[in-house]
């Protein structure tokens, strides 16, 4: 019996709302006068959620996120895991990681792919409104093509304490004699490269001699 009410309920109730507009609370007053119901209906009480975390897409956080999944990818090749992007207003124009052992050529670091690709999109070696994020501190090499395409920033994750060229160890990005100046921003998303780094190092000094 309260089974056949309940169907009979809620056939109203939707009558009274698609065919007159009315609020589901009037539906449920109808259906008490005519005895279908005899308690008050069940009130819920709707819980508010916390806004979400907005993500600025164009922080350095955010496009460091971006060179650690290419850094990933370069793992995943057994390659060094650093990850490099090149940032033109806003927006990423270059992504590259390191290629050295799938290129079999020693200067496919992930920084001299991304200068070239940028050069490439942007039809000029000039990168002078480019920003580069790179997981790893930049070699001496990088550093010296950094400097060379006239970038305007650079961005990187963890420090190289054993070859580092922007600062730790040559000091190539500020060098007094060269003709530009370059804005440098070290230890973004640091750990999260120091880990990757580290654990890629790790397997391969664990991994048998082949």
């Amino acid at each position: 019996m309260n089974g056949a009410r309940n169907v009979l309920l809620y056939a109203i109730t939707a009558t009274a709302t698609r065919m007159y507009g009315l609020h589901r609370r009037i539906g449920v007053t109808l259906a008490k006068r005519i005895g279908l119901v005899t308690h008050r209906p069940t009130r819920y009480r709707v819980r508010m959620t916390e806004p979400a975390t907005r993500i600025d897409l164009t922080s350095d956080d955010y496009f460091m996120g971006e060179a650690l999944r290419l850094a990933q990818m370069a793992y995943a090749a057994d390659e060094v895991p650093v990850g490099a992007v090149i940032v033109q207003a806003g927006k990423v124009i270059a992504r590259a990681h390191n290629q050295v052992e799938t290129l079999k050529d020693a200067t496919a670091h992930a920084e001299i792919l991304a200068i070239t690709q940028a050069a490439s999109v942007i039809g000029d070696w000039r990168l002078e409104e480019c920003t580069l994020f790179v997981t790893k501190e930049p070699c001496p090499m990088c550093a010296g093509a950094i400097m060379l395409s006239r970038l305007k920033r650079l961005v990187f994750g963890v420090r190289d304490d054993r070859a580092g060229g922007a600062g730790s160890v040559f000091d190539i990005t500020s060098a007094a004699g060269l003709n530009h100046r370059l804005e440098v921003v070290a230890s973004v998303k640091e750990g999260d490269a120091r880990q990757l780094l580290q654990e890629f190092f790790r397997e391969r000094r664990s991994a048998p001699e082949s």
